[in-house]
């Protein structure tokens, strides 16, 4: 048999090595050789002994041991049939009774006993006879990966036992705890033992000889044989609430040693009637004495009965007199007084009766006054009556035969109402919207009659009349426009067709659509005034049925009906109606304004701000009469601005390319109108006009000048700097006239300040423009040139900025800042570059000629001619172009430079300040340099004395 723990034990031998039947069998007829269970120690061993041999008999080596043993033990030949006996009982639980052949015989033994024995005789394995959990053991966190998990066993000890310890928040237990309890209990347990002790007879060795009681039973607790009669001599099986004789435990309890010899069993059954007497006696002497002790008890109740009968016997005579009396009152009071009531009660039901018949008449009059009704109008009053009549049918006259058509009547003729009142406002809808239109604001056609049929469904709680003039509206809507387009076509020469949705098909002119939108703006605007004026109405009746407050004498009398659900629901299909229809007009005239056409036609900033115009003034009339802002159409103006803003921007900045590359980098004049642009700049105005005038009258503008004056400051600049300008100011007095395309302006400001920056820089830095515009070298003169005319943009941007923030709602976006800050940052190192590519090329010249020199006549040097030659060329080149501080810093860094590189080669050919020959033509060489330095006025007077030279010598 499979062992089992909560586990499956894996050191279970094979269901082949033992013989299951046999062991059993072999247990107990070793049991069955001791003779009781007063067997002698001789037939125990010798019985231990038989189980040993026997149980290594029946261990097998081999199945094939297994297979004869079970042929040879267990199996019986009946017919030339093989039957199987292996099995509880000798039966086999798999084998026909019947019997089979040899062979089958075989293959039975080898599926059934050989193999699958373990699976028949185990139990059941289920997830709660686990000693562990093996995914709770997997993903414990606690343990490290282990590197004997697949070899272990399976079972109580595949987990290694852990000692826990102490919980910091729970007290230690010790015995002192329990001290004061175990010392008040155990006093009272000391006192209870000593009165349970006193009970019995005291001062006697047990038989009641020579001991007295405390107290005298009435009746003696004596036996005959002079014993006392205690319980506890009785066994306990004879105590027991179910004593079970069939059971061979409790039997072989009550009758031992039946089972033995005759003579014995003769005299076991003697002693045993002579124990079951004594038992008996002892019973019986017990009930005696509780009989005795209870005697006093017993004649108590038979006093008390004759006492309890006497009783009995007045009550019996105080009821029969109460009876009478109640008769007598019944007679005299009681029935006259009932009769009383139930004239009353007749008097009620007919008067009920009498009432019931008027309610019928009244509900007979029902139908002719719903039709009086109905004529005057009056739906909600007939829908009422109707409501009231079928709650009498339901309630008050339930049953009455004359009235069994009534409701179905009533139902019909309710929906009818719900028909009428649906076709009515269908109609009124139909009549209202499509209507010509008057001067504005209009009157609301036929109110009182809109405001009973809006009641009507309203009562109804049909509330799908507002999605039904929401689609009336958009319908309207829809034909206006189309109506609109076909007279624009009407007016043009041109064969055009329309599309399903009343667009013109890509052919009308730009001009004809700014008309046709203008025209359908004003129109639809008209609609929605119209459309918000039913609206009004309506909200107005839904508000006087729900019971609320409104200013309108003609809802006073109005009684609520209308559920506050209801009421949400239909005040958000209201809100629903006036955003839908006006999203819908802005999307039809978005689709006008976003057609085709308007790609091929050359917009220009006046046709895109008079769209503009026309889309602000309808945008601003529907927020007036909707309370809304719809996007569509405003959209579709930014998509058109933007498209005008692309155009714009491609066009000048292929012509600033243009420009970029056909630069000469030479100085040019500059034009008065240019100095005219630039004064209004620096004064924030981007919007003046080339021409000059005075007075009104144009005059002839002045001779060009030869730089720009800003702020005090000339600036010598090309032709490209000066309509860079131009271009950027374009783009101010565009964004200015056309403030919806203004963010996309100020990006294309920031793209074309980069082109120019880095167009620049590859054709001047980069000496692009000995390519493209033929230069044969480029001079410090085209540096200082861009310098400027980088500096022109970096006084310029500020201006832009400020200019394009003012155009913004809220100050400008911090991504358009971000642009600026960046480009100015770009221009500002360009600037920085092109100084350092000068004082590279001067540099480089100084350090030259000083790597040739030495301190030897003629005075002055080669080198120091060359040197005073080129810094007379480089002040001739910048002088002219640059601002006097950028011309300092520049022959500052040169004159540091000189000095350092001087410094070097008097350390290299050891000359020092000692007076010799060799320092008095070093100081003639440094004497002909300031000379040339203080004639060109490079730097200021003091900083070109001749002490600043005398850090060159070494200390």
């Amino acid at each position: 048999m499979a062992k089992f723990s909560g586990a499956f034990d894996l050191k279970e031998p094979p269901p082949w090595q033992n013989c299951c039947y046999c062991s059993s069998f072999t247990t107990s007829t070793a049991s069955a050789t001791g003779d009781a269970p007063s067997a002698t120690l001789t037939n125990s061993s010798t019985t231990a002994n038989l189980r040993q041999q026997q149980q290594q008999l029946l261990a097998f080596k081999t199945p094939a041991d297994f297979v004869r043993h079970l042929r040879a033990q267990h199996c019986t030949v009946e017919g030339g049939s093989y039957v199987c006996r292996y099995g509880y009982n000798g039966v086999c639980s798999s084998l026909p009774l019947d019997g089979v052949s040899d062979r089958d015989y075989e293959m039975h033994v080898n599926r059934c006993h050989v193999n699958q024995q373990q699976k028949e005789s185990q139990i059941k394995w289920s997830v709660f006879s686990a000693a562990q959990n093996l995914p709770a053991v997997l993903n414990d966190p606690s343990r490290a990966k282990q590197t004997n998990f697949f070899t272990k066993k399976w079972g109580d000890s595949f987990v290694e036992q852990q000692s826990f310890g102490t919980v910091p928040q729970l007290p230690e237990i010790k015995w002192d705890h329990f001290e004061a309890y175990l010392k008040r209990i155990g006093k009272r347990y000391r006192i209870h033992t000593r009165i349970a002790k006193t009970a019995l007879p005291s001062g006697g060795d047990g038989d009641g000889v020579g001991g007295t009681s405390s107290q005298q039973p009435v009746v003696s607790d004596r036996l005959p044989n002079g014993a006392i009669a205690n319980l506890k001599d009785i066994p306990e099986v004879f105590l027991k609430q179910q004593l079970e004789l069939h059971s061979p435990a409790s039997f072989g309890a009550v009758f031992p040693g039946i089972s033995n010899e005759a003579e014995q069993a003769k005299q076991s059954s003697r002693m045993l009637q002579e124990k079951l007497s004594h038992y008996l006696d002892i019973v019986e002497v017990l009930i005696a004495k509780q009989v005795a002790e209870k005697s006093s008890a017993f004649f108590h109740a038979m006093t008390s009965q004759d006492a309890i009968m006497e009783q009995m016997r007045e009550a019996a005579t105080h009821v029969s007199r109460l009876r009478s009396r109640l008769k007598q009152i019944d007679d005299t009071m009681v029935r006259e007084s009932l009769q009383i009531i139930s004239l009353e009660r007749i008097r009620s039901n007919r008067n009920i009766v009498l009432e019931r018949l008027k309610l019928m008449s009244t509900v007979h009059q029902t139908q002719p006054m719903i039709q009086l009704l109905l004529s005057t109008q009056d739906y909600v009053a007939a829908l009422d009556l109707i409501g009231t009549t079928q709650e009498i049918l339901s309630q008050e006259l339930v049953g009455v035969h004359c009235f069994r058509h009534l409701p179905s009547q009533l139902s019909e003729m309710e929906r009818l109402i719900d028909k009428m009142l649906t076709t009515d406002f269908e109609r009124y809808a139909t009549a209202d919207l499509n209507r010509p239109f008057g001067e504005v604001p209009e009157k609301v056609l036929e109110e009182d009659k809109l405001i009973c049929i809006i009641s009507g469904l309203l009562r109804k709680r049909n509330l799908d009349f507002i999605d039904t003039y929401k689609e009336e509206a958009i319908t309207t809507v829809r034909a206006i426009v189309k109506q609109l387009v076909i007279e624009v076509i009407a007016s043009s020469d041109a064969e055009v067709c329309l599309t399903g949705a009343g667009e013109e098909a890509q052919s009308l002119s730009l001009a004809e659509w700014i008309v046709l939108l203008e025209s359908a703006t004003g129109t639809l605007l008209k609609l929605l005034q119209r459309v918000r004026a039913v609206h009004d109405v309506m909200q107005q009746t839904a508000d006087a049925s729900a019971g609320k407050i409104t200013d309108d004498v003609s809802f006073m009398d109005t009684e609520a009906f209308l559920s506050a659900e209801d009421y949400d629901v239909a005040m958000a299909r209201l809100a629903s109606l006036l955003q839908s229809v006006c999203n819908y007009c802005h999307e039809r005239c978005a689709n006008l304004v976003s057609n085709q056409s308007l790609e091929r036609s050359t917009v220009s900033a006046d046709q895109i701000a008079k769209l503009t115009e026309i889309v602000d003034r309808f945008s601003d009339g529907c927020e007036r009469v909707c309370g809304i802002q719809s996007a569509p159409l405003k959209l579709a103006l930014r998509v058109q601005g933007t498209r005008y803003a692309q155009k714009f921007h491609a066009e000048r900045k292929s012509k600033l390319a243009l420009l970029l590359d056909s630069e000469r980098w030479k100085q040019a004049e500059v034009p008065a109108e240019f100095q005219k642009m630039v004064e209004h700049i620096s004064k924030g105005n981007f919007l003046w006009s080339k021409t000059i005038q005075q007075n009104g009258t144009p005059i002839q503008p002045p001779p060009p000048q030869a730089v720009l004056i800003i702020d005090g400051e000339p600036f010598a600049l090309v032709g490209a700097a000066l309509l860079l300008v131009q271009i950027v100011s374009e783009y101010c007095r565009c964004a200015s006239q056309l403030p919806v395309i203004a963010p996309q302006l100020a990006r294309n400001v920031i793209d074309l300040l980069r082109t120019f920056n880095s167009r620049s820089c590859q054709l001047v830095l980069g000496a692009g423009a000995l390519h493209v515009a033929g230069l044969k070298t480029i001079t410090s003169g085209n540096l200082a040139l861009v310098s400027r005319a980088l500096q022109l943009v970096l006084w310029l941007l500020p201006h832009v900025k400020h200019h394009f923030q003012s155009l913004e709602p809220n100050g400008g976006t911090s991504t358009i800042l971000t642009g600026y800050d960046s480009i100015e940052k770009d221009f500002g190192s360009h600037v920085k570059e092109i100084e350092n590519k000068v004082l590279a090329i001067v540099c480089d010249l100084v350090t030259g000629q000083m790597a040739n020199w030495d301190a030897r006549p003629p005075v002055p040097s080669q080198s120091f001619r060359n040197i005073s030659r080129q810094f007379v060329k480089l002040h001739e080149a910048i002088a002219s172009i640059l601002p006097e501080k950028q011309v300092a810093t520049i022959y500052r860094v040169v004159h540091k430079n000189f000095k350092d590189k001087l410094r070097e080669q008097l350390l290299r050919n050891n000359i020092t300040n000692n007076g010799g020959p060799q320092h008095g033509t070093v100081v003639s060489e440094l004497t002909f340099y300031m000379e040339t330095l203080r004639t060109l006025k490079a730097m200021p007077a003091e900083e070109l004395r001749d002490e600043t030279l005398d850090d060159i010598w070494l200390k």
